[in-house]
């Protein structure tokens, strides 16, 4: 890429920033609170749906990207399927966090963007596994796709509960991601990865503790969603769709905690859709360790995995899916040094 390009680029993206910035800033000024409760770690009435920003930057950039850069398109129904089907489940979202819908409601909404999206031709059709070789996945690869998008995007919506956390690893995320796709010219990935990135430079600001507004479901729902699609458009840097992993890579620290928490509630008999402050980084955060800090260690965790990843690109097939394993062994320490932290402070899951 030429470096008068990568400045138009850049420039382009500081744009998007500001444009994202003014519309947190609206939201601040017309605000939507969020108001405190047993669940909530914040003490007073604080607005919400600053991730409004981070949704109006993107699709802005989505809209140049569709009318001018013809190297870094989809194919029009699966571009405009996916960008649809995202700032409909936005809308939503935005509408729950107004007036805050029952968890099936929001599932609903999801559950059709993600269909939209596979039905558009976003589907993992096959998989490189380990021992058994390249996989064609057929139906199940349908099912599989549902299931990751799904998941991510809630995932994603579950952990945004501590000042800066989300905003700080999907800035980190997406510029990463947005290097990955620009070095195996991937144009889309690489473009959406930008904006998504630029939307979160605007925002983040915003959301250091002790936060003047936080994302939303508006937010944390369409950026989990928009990364779990870059994941399925990642597949194709290979003609094995093991660079699936890439984003499941450079998010494990959400996904894990994510992961963890649905496990040990579902073990424990709780009802898992239920409202509760029980993952990783809240006890962290209720065992004494401050807001600022958790969502820098979680940056922190994003970076080493944003490390992992530029080493996976360059491994043969057979041993790209090892890379997970140094990063999975960093979430069992965190989850091993909390526990510990909430042992020594006489603290439960509850």
């Amino acid at each position: 890429m030429q470096i008068s390009a990568i400045l138009t680029h850049l420039g382009f993206a500081l744009f998007l920033a500001l444009v994202s910035a003014g519309c947190v800033a609206l939201m601040i000024r017309f605000p939507i609170l969020d108001h405190p409760d047993a669940r909530k770690a914040h003490l007073h009435p604080t607005p919400k749906g600053g991730g409004v920003g981070v949704v109006v930057a993107f699709m802005l950039g989505m809209l140049v990207l569709f009318s001018i850069a013809d190297i870094a398109r989809l194919v029009p129904v699966q571009f405009l399927g996916v960008i649809l089907a995202a700032l409909a489940m936005a809308g939503v979202a935005l509408a729950d966090d107004a007036r805050d819908f029952r968890f099936v409601v929001k599932l609903a909404a999801q559950g059709a963007a993600a269909v939209v999206a596979v039905a558009s031709g976003l589907v993992l059709e096959r998989l490189a596994v380990p021992v058994l070789g390249e996989v064609q996945l057929g139906w199940f690869g349908v099912g599989l796709t549902l299931f990751w998008i799904l998941g991510c995007t809630n995932a994603v919506n579950f952990m945004d509960g501590s000042d800066a956390l989300v905003a700080s690893v999907m800035l980190v995320a997406s510029l990463a991601l947005a290097l990955i796709s620009a070095s195996e010219g991937a144009w889309f990935v690489y473009a959406a990865s930008l904006f998504l990135a630029a939307g979160f430079l605007g925002f983040l600001p915003f959301n250091l503790a002790p936060a003047r507004i936080f994302m939303g479901d508006v937010g944390s729902q369409f950026a989990g969603f928009v990364m779990a699609v870059l994941a399925v458009a990642a597949a194709r840097f290979d003609a094995t769709q093991i660079s699936f992993l890439i984003v499941p890579l450079l998010l494990l620290g959400l996904l894990f905690d994510a992961g963890f928490t649905l496990l040990r509630r579902a073990l424990a008999g709780e009802r898992v859709s239920s409202p509760h402050r029980t993952h990783l980084y809240q006890m962290a955060v209720r065992a004494g360790v401050e807001p600022a800090h958790v969502a820098a260690i979680h940056a922190g965790f994003t970076v080493f995995h944003a490390v992992l990843a530029a080493v996976f690109i360059h491994l043969s097939p057979a041993w790209k899916p090892a890379v997970l394993l140094p990063a999975l062994a960093v979430q069992l320490l965190w989850a091993g040094w909390v526990l510990a932290r909430m042992r020594s402070r006489g603290l439960a899951f509850q």
